[in-house]
């Protein structure tokens, strides 16, 4: 079967470590489904893990993706089947152990063997069939195609964490997304704005500004010191409730200060720098809450796809690309030019 694959990891240029050519089509043991792969949407996870990021080498080659909606094709032996042969599926990336204290309480993100597809010893979707735990099979949302339940998994349920579980934003509350144009800030302001929030985001881009506009932003600012001077004014000089945050140094500072008394950032990521100055007396005067997410529980999951199928939440893909061209695609995410979701076609 068609893959695209990691050969090696690290070095000047991580996309060279990316191939795309024939892998052996897997078999599903007990407790796994295989799919037959219909789209998958690349995150920033697969590009760390061109990099190295859990991803020794002596794992590799390994197929990337974590993203996933296709059919069901079979399922493992002594597997209780969790949707009919044939369905339409988009999987939960997720993967945990089902027997720490975690897994058996409300939170099974804090598992002490958390993984997702494509790390560790798990392959990944971006191939003709993957392999999926069966218990991760949810039917596809009524009026989404492929493409658009592929975007879901990563980018859509950790943005959901982020401003419901996370940061308990409620209708009528203020949220700043620090970016506009990105996998998780598009997904965060499709949703903050489908729940009644109100949406402030940031980009240096002013098309991507002008099209955050166009998709119901209820204001777009680039950052700075100027965008916290606005955001005061805006909110009569109290600041936002929350602040979806995924950019790190460059706009921790303006993240900080745009924050009400009590206000919460939470962060999921770093793509620009991983140490920002704390600024911990701002923390601690003014009861800052500084709160780490990351992707989301299987019962979140299952909120996600009611919340988008009764919202008519269609997410916003830049581009889709066959499976054979796959490397355009991660060079287009690594750019940090596309708007919305690059998703991979299962052929």
């Amino acid at each position: 079967m068609l893959a695209a694959y990691a050969t090696r990891v690290g070095g000047e240029d991580p996309l060279a470590n990316l191939e795309v050519g024939e892998r052996p089509r897997p078999q599903p043991g007990p407790g796994w489904a295989l799919l037959r792969t219909e789209a998958v949407s690349l995150n920033h996870h697969d590009l760390w893990t061109l990099r190295g990021v859990g991803a020794p080498p002596g794992s590799l080659p390994r197929i990337l993706g974590c993203d996933v909606a296709g059919r069901v094709e079979a399922y493992g032996p002594d597997t209780e089947e969790a949707l009919p042969l044939g369905s339409s599926t988009v999987a939960h990336a997720v993967i945990t152990c089902g027997a720490c204290d975690a897994c058996l309480g409300p939170d099974e993100t804090s598992c002490r063997h958390f993984a997702m597809l494509s790390e560790g010893p798990y392959e990944g979707t971006l191939a003709e069939y993957c392999l999926v735990p069966a218990t991760n099979l949810f039917p596809m949302p009524a009026g989404l195609s492929a493409p658009e339940a592929a975007c879901l998994p990563t980018a859509y349920l950790t943005a959901y964490r982020m401003l419901f579980t996370k940061a308990r934003l409620q209708p009528g509350a203020t949220v700043l997304i620090q970016g506009a144009g990105g996998g998780l800030a598009t997904a965060a302001q499709a949703l903050a704005l489908a729940a009644g929030l109100r949406v402030l985001v940031s980009s240096r881009s002013e098309e991507k500004r002008l099209r955050a506009l166009a998709r119901g932003a209820h204001q777009a600012l680039p950052p700075g010191r100027e965008a916290v001077s606005a955001i005061m004014d805006l909110t009569g000089g109290e600041g936002v409730d929350a602040v979806i945050e995924s950019v790190g140094e460059p706009t921790w500072a303006t993240s900080l200060r745009s924050l009400r008394r009590g206000g919460a950032v939470v962060v999921a990521g770093a793509t620009g720098g991983a140490d920002p100055p704390a600024d911990l007396r701002r923390v601690f005067w003014r009861q800052l809450r500084v709160l780490g997410s990351t992707m989301g529980t299987r019962a979140e999951f299952r909120a996600l796809l009611g919340f988008t199928e009764a919202a008519g939440i269609h997410p916003l893909i830049d581009e889709v690309v066959p499976l054979a061209g796959a490397v355009s695609a991660f060079a287009k995410l690594d750019s940090g030019s596309a708007i919305g979701k690059l998703v991979v076609s299962g052929t």
